[in-house]
């Protein structure tokens, strides 16, 4: 009879739990949603914008492919891995890691890429400048000045001044042209570039100057990173090494003691305190690179 009432209890406490749960999706289920779809279309879609501002041409169904490779497929591939090899406890649970970093690391890559771009055309805008400058003291005007640069300057500046004048030729005015530069490359820099362009095309005024002006604030700007990146590159290589330094030890261990850390990883009690040493570990790195990470 105890066993009965226990099974009751036990049956309709999982009822009122998936209950719970169901009512719980239901009223965030427009959120929820929205969620699933910015985790999986709306990752390609963001991948597809960046590569667009990178200039890299590329299908949507290849970042399909890719993000299934690197996430579903990863996945799939460690989990038989290690399935053939005995262990797979341990295979699920390395599975399911790397399956969520496979899906989570494009992001990362595809922002370092772009924030890489933009630290190149920070670097190259003290030399374009000059050149337009120069282009206008010679007498030509602000399209034949930006062929110069055009002609003259690598990517990604030629990219993006390439793309102002191909505009400028289907009928697109160029302030019009100077805004969308200033979006594609959001930095400070930039925008008083292309916000001076602007003000002096309407209101009259002498360009060159105006540009060697902002070459001279550039280029103070830009000593002004370079030192705060090499103080700070300490900082950041000493966040790196005390973030490798558990993996580091758990291999050591490995190499003395493989049964002890097999064990480690064949027992409930201990994936889960793995997991929450690498989630731990995760997030003081991520606070880390917070922290030396100088605007």
């Amino acid at each position: 009879m105890s066993e009965i009432v226990w099974l009751l209890g036990e049956k309709g406490l999982i009822a009122v739990i998936g209950l719970m749960f169901f009512l719980f999706c239901y009223k965030y289920s427009t959120g929820i949603f929205e969620w699933i779809e910015k985790q999986t279309l709306g990752t390609r879609s963001y991948i597809m914008e960046k590569f667009e501002l990178l200039f890299i041409e590329v299908k949507e169904q290849h970042i399909t492919y890719v993000l299934l490779l690197l996430s579903v497929g990863l996945g799939f591939i460690t989990l038989a891995i290690m399935g053939v090899l005995g262990h797979w406890m341990l295979g699920a649970f390395l599975a399911g890691i790397l399956s969520f970093i496979g899906f989570k690391i494009p992001k990362p890559i595809v922002n370092y890429l772009y924030k890489k771009r933009i630290k190149q055309y920070s670097g190259q805008m003290v030399d374009a400048l000059t050149l337009l400058a120069n282009g206008l003291r010679a007498g030509l005007s602000v399209p034949q000045a930006i062929g110069m640069i055009v002609d003259e300057m690598p990517p990604p500046v030629s990219q993006e001044f390439n793309l102002i004048l191909q505009q400028n030729k289907i009928g697109v005015t160029l302030e019009e042209c100077f805004e969308g530069l200033a979006k594609r490359v959001p930095t400070e820099d930039n925008d008083m570039f292309v916000t001076s362009v602007n003000i002096l095309r309407e209101t009259g005024g002498n360009l060159a100057e105006t540009f060697d002006t902002i070459v001279s604030v550039i280029r103070e700007r830009v000593r002004l990173q370079l030192k705060i990146e090499q103080l700070t590159a300490s900082g950041m290589f000493q966040g790196l090494v005390i973030a490798a330094m558990p993996y580091a030890i758990g291999f050591l261990y490995f190499l003395s003691e493989p049964e002890s850390m097999i064990r480690m990883f064949q027992h409930p009690v201990g994936l889960i305190i793995m997991f929450v040493a690498v989630c731990l570990d995760a997030v003081g790195l991520f606070i880390i690179l917070k922290i030396v990470d100088i605007k």
